[in-house]
């Protein structure tokens, strides 16, 4: 019953604070289940944040079901969802009603304007945290991973031939799944 406490506060806390969306949750995920708990090691963090990505929904809440899944079975996704979509739901109802209150008022916009740099700020450091795990092996850098990369990199910032993200994750996973078969 423990486990199940601790599951449903880490992920309201992650919930509750991960303001712009998943790639900003994803730090506070990581402190939880990584650094915090010891749920997760690095590895199946990083392995968690590409399953998470892949799977249809959003990287939150994907984590939160994966980790409760996990660490506690069924009773750890239901609270663990949950504990993530709550304070979301509380914070949106209140805000809503603010909003159409005061939408006009010059205080509101200016906090909004404050607000935005940290949160984008807060994507940066998830990306760089996510990339430098991509590219090691925790021994040396994995040549293979930094190629593949460079060409989502190019290929996602090329206005001429547009790949969308659907089509790279697929080309990733079969170059992915090319290199298991020559290396195996």
């Amino acid at each position: 019953m423990n486990l199940l406490f601790d599951l449903f506060i880490s992920f309201f806390q992650v919930g509750l604070f991960s303001i712009g969306g998943g790639y900003a949750a994803m730090p506070l995920i990581q402190a939880q289940t990584v650094d915090i708990h010891s749920w997760l090691t690095a590895v199946e963090f990083a392995n968690l944040v590409t399953i998470a990505e892949m799977t249809p929904g959003p990287i939150a809440i994907n984590s939160a079901t994966f980790v409760g899944m996990k660490v506690a079975g069924i009773p750890g996704v239901v609270v663990a969802t949950l504990g993530n979509i709550l304070p979301s739901v509380i914070i949106m109802l209140i805000l809503a009603r603010l909003y159409e209150k005061y939408s006009k008022q010059t205080l509101l916009k200016r906090v909004l304007e404050g607000v935005r740099p940290v949160v984008v700020s807060a994507i940066f450091v998830a990306g760089i945290s996510l990339l430098q795990l991509a590219l090691s092996s925790f021994t040396a850098p994995d040549l293979f991973a930094a190629g593949i990369f460079l060409v989502a990199f190019i290929a996602m910032n090329n206005k001429k031939v547009p790949l969308g993200p659907i089509i790279l994750l697929i080309l990733g996973a079969l170059a992915g799944i090319g290199r298991y078969l020559i290396l195996r």
